[in-house]
């Protein structure tokens, strides 16, 4: 608690409050009825023996006193059992008296272990859900194990009032010495929880952690001397105790996703297998959501699914993005959506989690996730790929139930040199794109855009090293020779460049344009910007959008930019490019085959 009364004073109050509390006690609700009970929590301690002296203190003007252990390794003090929908009526009129601390709050029996007060009390018991045989059968998909239930959230703490230190600077230091080493670490684990210490937890109260004590003191409002009372240390204690209850955080073992980790369950639980994650759902209007990640695989799994999670809705598009050796990182952030996906190859799997948030709870979420990152635990085995909901329907726009993010736009482009530079039609990044994608998974820069001539060059913010990249046309080519257009049609739902053959019809534009030339071929729209091949293989040109002078073309016209028109405007711009000298012909699959190697998909993401 962040503030208590010293014992003599609160024994003191004892008799002034007999004829209040009999009243009070009349009106309370009964705690024989324990159906979905919970407690109010209103002290924890460091030893049993002062959480005892504390409880049979309370016990003289409190019913329904308790002493737990709880799971953090303290003590709680705690009221009740009562019933959800009572209970904060009960912390109100309790707080109205002035009867508890004011940073009292109510708490479900999932952080305690054991009862230590009354001796052969048993409260955690009373406190579970009964079970009759009147209860109907419940049809749900099977939870990991350890997963405890979500508590209620914990009301706010308000502040408490001003009370003179219960202990001098020296006897605070006597009663500090007398700390062994798991209570230390608690302390500097409590200020690092809070934003107070920084450095490793180590028991040892050197310079940084007496100043990180001065700047709890001081922002608590007490005198900061960088050495707790006793009272103040209980406070910090609690306080913190208090955190973890609000969050729930508690350890799950999923053992048939192989993956052990501590979770906020008063914020997320259990909803179902849907392959390749775990998925946990926000609960009390969190807004956050969980997936343990876990699939059997090797490091073209973990690739291939860091790639795939870049697609998905929950990943807002701005953040950091890394992928190395056997893991990879994926953060993301937007007005609405924040989230965090790591993963790693370990075992012949693929395991990690991703955490989802709303930006209001960005506060609690940075304490949470370093406890997600340090309790996480590979296990044996992993989700089997039948691991999915029976209701759940196929989409080509969902993966695993989640919505896969759609771009803007999507037109095609291909490779100008070795490391990775994209030309495409100007179209493609006319609009406000939050981020450029190259197939869908390499962010890059406009390099250069011409609109004049309706093309861009786009620069990757990595270095590729594509398969094969354009050798483009220094003279124009031959009316009616054979030409062929590679690109992605249907938006690139296909997957991989496809071919369409036809002929070079003319060396001018509509209206006469020096640097257009006709082809009688049909595209789509999404094969604008795909390169144009004559039979040897070389570039000759590169397909403009489908329309001309506000109107659309025919079907079986095209309009291409001629490559030997390109050279000054590529040149002013500093991109080199390679001249063909190719003269051999090729035969279609071979031509279709360097093709594909070249072009890709340019998208306009928002």
């Amino acid at each position: 608690m962040s503030r208590m009364m010293r014992a003599g004073e609160f024994g003191g109050m004892c008799g002034w409050l007999a004829a209040a509390m009999l009243a009070m006690i009349l009106s309370w609700p009964s705690t024989a009825q324990a159906q979905d009970q919970v407690f109010v929590q209103i002290e924890s301690n460091t030893t049993l023996a002062t959480t005892e002296s504390r409880a049979r203190t309370y016990a003289q003007v409190l019913p329904d006193v308790n002493a737990f252990r709880a799971r953090t390794g303290l003590y709680a003090i705690a009221l009740g059992p009562y019933s959800a929908a009572d209970a904060p009526a009960v912390l109100r009129d309790l707080l109205a008296r002035g009867l508890v601390p004011r940073d009292s709050f109510i708490v479900d029996g999932a952080p305690y272990t054991a009862q230590v007060f009354p001796i052969g009390a048993a409260a955690l018991a009373v406190a579970q859900p009964a079970v009759t045989n009147d209860t109907p059968p419940q049809t749900q998909t099977a939870a990991p194990q350890n997963i405890a239930a979500a508590p209620e959230p914990a009301p706010a703490p308000e502040p408490a009032p001003e009370l003179e230190p219960e202990e001098t600077l020296q006897e605070a230091r006597r009663s500090e010495a007398q700390l062994d080493r798991p209570a230390r670490d608690a302390l500097q684990i409590a200020l690092q929880w809070f934003g107070f210490y920084t450095a490793r937890i180590d028991g040892a109260f050197g310079p940084g952690t007496r100043r990180a004590m001065s700047d709890w003191q001081q922002d608590t409002g007490f005198e900061p001397t960088g050495v707790l009372t006793t009272a103040q240390r209980a406070a910090l204690l609690s306080a913190y105790e208090g955190e973890l209850a609000a969050l729930g955080m508690d350890t799950v073992r999923d053992a048939d996703a192989g993956i052990e980790i501590s979770l906020p369950l008063a914020m997320v639980s259990f909803a179902q297998y849907n392959f390749p994650f775990a998925q946990f759902d926000a609960v009390n209007d969190s807004g956050v959501q969980v997936m343990l990640i876990s699939q059997a695989g090797d490091r073209n799994t973990l690739f291939g699914l860091y790639e795939i999670m870049q697609t998905l809705e929950i990943v807002p598009l701005t953040g950091e993005r890394a992928r190395q050796g056997d893991r990879f990182l994926l953060t993301g952030q937007s007005d609405t959506l924040r989230s965090h996906t790591e993963a790693r190859l370990v075992g012949g799997a693929v395991k990690g989690f991703t955490i989802v948030w709303p930006p209001e709870q960005d506060a609690r979420i940075a304490r949470v996730l370093p406890m997600m990152q340090d309790s996480f635990r590979p296990l044996e085995g992993a989700l089997a790929p039948g691991a999915v909901p029976p209701e759940e329907g196929q989409a080509i726009d969902l993966v695993a139930g989640l919505s896969v993010r759609a771009p803007e736009l999507v037109r095609s482009g291909f490779y100008l040199d070795a490391n990775g530079l994209v030309m495409t039609t100007a179209e493609a990044v006319a609009g406000q794109c939050a981020r450029i994608l190259i197939d869908e998974a390499y962010p890059a820069e406009i390099a250069l855009r011409d609109e004049a001539l309706g093309l861009a060059v786009l620069r990757p913010l990595q270095r590729l090293a594509p398969m094969a990249f354009a050798e483009l046309a220094t003279a124009p080519g031959r009316i009616r020779s054979d030409i062929a257009v590679a690109g992605f049609p249907f938006d690139g739902a296909l997957g991989g460049a496809s071919m369409a053959f036809g002929t070079l019809a003319d060396l001018q534009g509509i209206n006469g344009e020096q640097t257009v030339q006709r082809l009688d071929v049909a595209t789509a729209d999404s094969e604008a910007g795909g390169p144009v091949f004559d039979n040897a293989g070389t570039v000759l040109g590169m397909v403009l959008p489908g329309m001309a002078g506000g109107r659309a073309l025919p079907e079986n016209v095209t309009l291409a930019l001629r490559a030997d028109q390109l050279g000054e405007a590529l040149k002013a711009a500093g991109i080199t490019t390679r001249p063909s000298t190719r003269d051999a012909t090729l035969n279609r699959e071979l031509l279709a085959r360097l093709g594909a190697e070249m072009t890709v998909t340019v998208s306009c993401w928002n």
